[in-house]
């Protein structure tokens, strides 16, 4: 989502012999995190209360909403004392475990906080990549064959000390972000959200079309003429993908323009004028939507910029 400005980082590269144990804590607003298998298996557990799940080699595990979890090696048995090791590229994250190795590189993807609400609504709280040999995703030719790419270039680049090692790291981990969402989009049971609506070819249209024209008063008989549908058949696909009404989207969309918009102001925002003073691409008079307070749920401008805590209501009814 271009609309929605992503750098990545690479935090560090784990080296563990069984026993082992990590507790992640909810991330900071904005940020995801991250974790690739890159040898060796793992364990997920989710403490709220999504099933256990195994990870191996190739794997990829994301967590959009920056939700808490552990990855252990599968026993019980208490985690051998860990040590941190830092070279000019990456730090190193070891123990002196004897049991079967596991060899894992974890990080972040990090954005905005003020764009938490339109990650929260439309990407699942976790998302886990299978190893492509191991699966059963129907990934578009290369697809997969990229993934494996920038994931072998990581591992390269985090095991030597080279010249520009770290800029690079964080270059590739921020490309990462963007593969692995096109690779979820196109297995063959996508969660609800945007990634299932980008997966199913008769409905990229309408989903590109806001996107590319959020200023444009888009209405459901025009995406559904885009998708060669009837504006009922329309309504109902992108229901059952999105799991809300696609009005929803076009309203979060227009709200996310018009935070990026305010962002991008050199004014402080306080003086911002009440009047179509419109950049080129937000539409909608959006620097004057984003500064005025919310007038509905008691919302707040602070609640509006830190993202969280905005109720539906909000979104939805101003846009119209």
């Amino acid at each position: 989502m271009e609309m929605i400005p992503v750098r990545g980082a690479l935090d560090y590269r784990c080296f563990l012999g069984a026993p082992w144990r990590i507790d992640f804590a909810g991330s900071e607003l904005g940020e995801i995190p991250y974790h690739v298998i890159l040898g060796g298996s793992a364990v997920l557990e989710d403490p709220e209360g999504s099933s256990t799940r195994k990870l191996i080699a190739g794997d990829i595990l994301l967590f959009p909403h920056g939700s808490a979890h552990t990855l252990h090696d599968g026993s019980d048995a208490a985690p051998a004392p860990a040590r941190q090791r830092t070279t000019l590229t990456t730090a190193f994250h070891e123990n002196d475990g004897t049991g079967d190795r596991l060899d894992m590189m974890c990080g972040r993807f990090i954005r905005s906080a003020a764009r938490e609400r339109l990650i929260r609504a439309y990407l699942p709280r976790r998302l886990i990549l299978h190893a492509p040999d191991n699966s059963a995703a129907a990934a578009a030719p290369g697809t997969d064959a990229q993934v494996a790419g920038l994931v072998g270039l990581m591992r390269a680049e985090s095991a030597t000390e080279n010249l520009g090692g770290l800029a690079m790291l964080n270059a590739l981990s921020t490309a990462l972000y963007a593969i692995t969402l096109r690779l979820a989009s196109e297995v063959i049971e996508p969660p609800d959200g945007l990634l299932a609506l980008a997966g199913n070819p008769r409905l990229v249209p309408a989903l590109s079309a806001p996107f590319n024209e959020p200023a444009r008063a888009w209405t459901f008989p025009e995406l559904a003429h885009r998708c060669n549908m009837s504006r009922a058949t329309f309504i109902r696909h992108s229901q059952e993908r999105l799991g809300r009404s696609a009005s929803y989207l076009l309203s979060d969309i227009r709200m996310t323009v018009a935070a990026n918009a305010l962002e991008a102001s050199d004014m402080p925002s306080p003086s911002l004028p009440d009047t179509n003073r419109t950049p080129p691409s937000s539409g909608r008079s959006s620097i004057e939507w984003a500064s005025r307070p919310p007038r509905r749920a008691g919302c707040t401008r602070a609640r509006l910029n830190s993202g969280s805590g905005l109720p539906p209501e909000f979104c939805y009814s101003r846009w119209g």
